[in-house]
């Protein structure tokens, strides 16, 4: 397999996988989140995440073979050499665009958690005043969660 070849097929591997990190996104900001389909986009993304750590070691295991440093660098020599700096560019900003979609859904997927546990510890709070919170203290609160108001 040619060098631009592999470029290419990395790159619509990373564009389908900017695919899922939106379609992800989408869920996370959706008020009440399809559970099934986040589990199913997680399993999708490690498999394509499996696949493009391989197809990377292949590409760096063929730079190092031509003579090339490893590296970025080498990369992007061999690219030049291989008349496909293009391509080697196309794949750096599309690698770019995933890195800013995954950290963007992790900052998104803090914060929905953030909330969801903020939201458990009040209901704990009203409901279990003299249960041991998470940091092992009784909780001050003495009242009840009064269920026939």
């Amino acid at each position: 397999m040619s060098l631009t070849q592999l470029l290419d097929d990395q790159r619509a591997r990373l564009d389908k996988l900017g695919t899922l990190l939106e379609e992800e996104r989408a869920l996370l900001l959706d008020g009440q989140p399809d559970g099934k389909a986040l589990q199913r986009l997680a399993r999708d993304k490690a498999h394509l995440h499996d696949t493009l750590e391989a197809t990377e070691a292949k590409r760096a295991r063929v730079q190092r073979r031509l003579g090339y440093a490893s590296g970025p660098a080498g990369a992007r020599q061999a690219a030049k050499d291989a008349d496909c700096l293009p391509q080697w560019q196309a794949t750096l900003d599309a690698a770019r665009r995933i890195s800013r979609l995954n950290t963007g859904n992790g900052n998104l997927l803090s914060v929905r958690m953030a909330h969801n546990q903020s939201t458990l510890d009040y209901i704990h709070r009203i409901a279990e005043p003299d249960v041991y919170a998470a940091n092992g203290r009784a909780g001050l609160q003495a009242r009840r969660l009064n269920a026939r108001a």
